[in-house]
């Protein structure tokens, strides 16, 4: 019984160690994983490619291709996708695709990270000029010294920096995409062109110029031409064998498609909008109970937005103030004065709201005037419901009591009670007078009324 048991162990242990061979020994899929990057690059690009990349560790891909077309993006995104490519144990390709496309800004800095490198034709890159965030104009202006003036090592013809705080921005620029640029054994002298010159190339020029290293038509012409090369992951070797590869695309997640809606400066600017005034009719309507839901979860989704876009603190005050100023100006009419210096506000700030040109990420000029008119449409509903309040005869309050008519209900030495406007009144004149009898209020004393004869009524026969 002992031997019986003993070998059954070790026939387990044989079973086991089978099984774990096994799955060492099991291959990773035959697969290419597809990421398509079309349109600006922003938060939502970043987290769809990291999600991508860990679906693609998760198959065991033997390759990553990055299909991009792209005017470029935000700085913190793209730099976030970089990291995902420079740890990538899986090789990466970026593909500039279709016929047309473009990897500008910051996707030619994605494209110098990658493993590998290629282009359609009739595809460009470059223009990695750094945009500034602060608004202002231009980052460049213009360098007119002289040839026979300029410093050993000048580019000549090339613009410089405005102030110091850009040239920083300038060189770390050049400084990453250089450093890129020799990580993967790239032309690192035309990447700074391409920073500091907004430098473009087309396909053609850039295979030639050692910027790429594969001109294809199609991704199978990519596959194809990736067969065999080599690339360095990690300090080591690997050779690619892409020949054989199918290509499965993954698409944005149902998360990924939201964010990147609400990503959107537009639909970020107007849902903010839509919070504030949904809040706002709310509170001068108190109980309505829908704007202030509504206003409530448009306001929070705006927000959230708003912190992962490149905002300006300024643009946001004066558009908070041209909205008070217009709340203001419904509450306390100023003939204007109040509403106009909201709207004016109010357009100002939204124009200023995203700072600098990122591409991608502006707000539309038609958003801004149909919000802008809509605001000053309100400001216009709220006076002409001021001015006709102010024309309004008044029907309540002790401005309507006194000179009303009423009617003695009794009367004795010189005080009893009258019926004015429904309402019993202590009364007191010096005048007297009998049940039935027309008054007139000519003050009121607290609760009381002082009366006297209404000199309008019939006098009785």
């Amino acid at each position: 019984m002992v031997h019986f048991l003993y070998r059954l162990i070790i026939v387990a242990l044989l079973a086991l160690g089978s099984g774990a061979a096994l799955g060492q020994a099991s291959e990773p899929a035959n697969v290419a994983i597809l990421l398509d990057v079309n349109g600006a690059i922003g938060p939502a690009t970043s987290e769809y490619i990291r999600n991508g990349f860990e679906e693609a560790r998760g198959r065991q891909a033997k390759l990553i291709v990055l299909r991009l077309n792209t005017p470029g993006g935000l700085d913190p995104s793209m730099r976030e996708i970089i990291g995902e490519i420079l740890k990538s144990p899986i090789p990466v390709v970026s593909y500039v695709s279709p016929s047309g496309g473009r990897a500008a800004s910051a996707g030619t800095y994605i494209v110098y990270a990658s493993h590998l490198a290629a282009m359609a034709p009739s595809t460009h890159l470059g223009a990695a000029t750094p945009v500034q965030l602060g608004g202002g104009g231009s980052i460049w202006r213009p360098d007119d010294k002289k040839d026979d003036d300029k410093k050993d090592g000048d580019k000549k013809g090339a613009p410089s920096p405005a102030n110091a705080g850009e040239a920083k921005a300038i060189n770390d620029a050049v400084a990453y995409i250089r450093g890129l640029a020799e990580l993967r054994g790239r032309n690192a002298s035309w990447a700074e062109k391409a920073v500091r010159e907004a430098a473009t190339l087309t396909a053609s020029e850039a295979q030639s110029q050692r910027v790429i290293e594969i001109v294809a038509k199609d991704l199978s012409d990519l596959l194809s031409q990736a067969e065999g090369r080599t690339v360095t992951i990690n300090d080591q070797q690997v050779g690619l064998h892409t020949g054989s590869l199918s290509t499965t695309a993954i698409e944005p997640d149902w998360r990924n498609r939201i964010l990147a809606t609400i990503t959107n400066p537009n639909v970020a600017y107007l849902l903010m909008l839509i919070g504030l005034y949904g809040l706002l009719f709310e509170f001068i309507s108190p109980g309505a109970v829908f704007p202030g839901v509504i206003g409530g979860i448009a306001l929070l989704v705006g927000l959230y937005a708003l912190n992962l876009l490149p905002i300006s603190y300024a643009g946001a005050g004066l558009l908070l103030l041209g909205i008070a100023l217009m709340v203001a100006e419904a509450f306390l009419p100023s003939f204007g004065v109040l509403g106009i210096g909201g709207v004016i506000s109010f357009a100002v700030g939204s124009l200023f709201l995203f700072r600098g040109d990122v591409p991608g990420f502006q707000l539309s000029w038609p958003v801004v005037i149909t919000a802008t008119a809509a605001s000053a449409g309100f400001l216009v509903i709220a006076l002409a419901a001021a001015w006709r309040a102010h024309r309004r005869d008044v029907v309540t309050g002790e401005g309507v009591l006194l000179r009303s008519a009423g009617q003695v209900l009794w009367w004795a030495d010189g005080k009893g009670e009258v019926l004015v406007l429904g309402e019993r009144w202590a009364a007191k004149s010096k005048s007297e007078f009998t049940p039935g009898d027309r008054v007139r209020v000519l003050e009121r004393q607290n609760l009381k009324l002082l009366v006297e004869p209404d000199s309008d009524a019939p006098r009785k026969s």
